[in-house]
This record gives structure tokens, C-alpha cells and sequence, in this order.
């Protein structure tokens, strides 16, 4: 290709990645705004007790899940499953698949969902 054709090129996907870049941080900030509004909301809902964690302390997600819990100051408790024979045990006698598994006000959840830990929390 020559450098004309190029620059044809260039100024007619120039508009196109310019929407898409445009659409992509709109989408970011819609997300970002709303897992704020969910901290805010499970914050001020969750007391301690209601939220735990049964980790390992090799998985990603439950690190993860962590760093959101601490960024928006929501109250929760944690164990490991390596470290902790009755967190072990929680965790057998709930047939997790895999962690993070979080019971929130006695009910299980698999993995981590900021929208479904809100959503229980507003239940009661």
C-alpha cells in the first residue's frame, strides 16, 4: 500500500476508532459510577457478620473481591480454606465448586458479584 492510499485509509477509520474510544470510556465511567452507588449502598447496609468469605489463597478472584470490599469500606469476614480447618469445613459442607464463595446473610454465593451481594443485603 502507498502512502496516499494509507492516508485515505487513515481518514476514514480515524471517525470510526474516534466512536469507538468515545463509546468504550462512556461505558467505563457508567460502570465506574455504579459500582460506586453499589459500595456506597452495601456500606452503609452490610454489618459485620452478614458477609463472608471463604477464600484460598491462591485465587485471583477472591483477591479481587478483597480489594472491593476494602475500596468501599464494606463490612466483611474472611477465611481461608488452607489455613482454617472450620473454614474447610464451611466450605465442604456448602459443595462450593470454587472460591470465592460468600455467604451473605446466610445465603451462598458463588463467586463474586458486587449487584447480587447488594441485592441480598437489600432483602434482608
Amino acid at each position: 500500500m502507498n502512502g496516499r492510499a494509507m492516508n485515505l485509509t487513515l481518514r476514514r477509520i480515524a471517525p470510526l476508532a474516534l466512536v469507538v474510544a468515545v463509546g468504550w470510556l462512556g461505558v467505563q465511567l457508567i460502570q465506574s459510577f455504579g459500582s460506586e452507588r453499589i459500595g456506597r449502598e452495601m456500606a452503609s447496609n452490610a454489618k459485620p457478620g452478614d458477609i463472608v468469605m471463604l477464600s484460598s489463597e491462591t485465587c485471583e478472584y477472591c483477591k479481587q473481591a478483597r480489594a472491593w470490599f476494602k475500596e468501599h469500606q464494606v463490612a466483611f469476614g474472611e477465611c481461608f480454606i488452607e489455613r482454617d480447618a472450620a473454614c474447610k469445613a464451611a466450605y465442604d459442607a456448602l459443595q462450593s465448586p470454587g472460591t470465592p464463595m460468600l455467604v451473605v446473610r446466610g445465603q451462598r454465593q458463588v463467586g463474586f458479584s458486587p449487584e447480587r451481594v447488594a441485592q441480598t443485603l437489600r432483602q434482608g
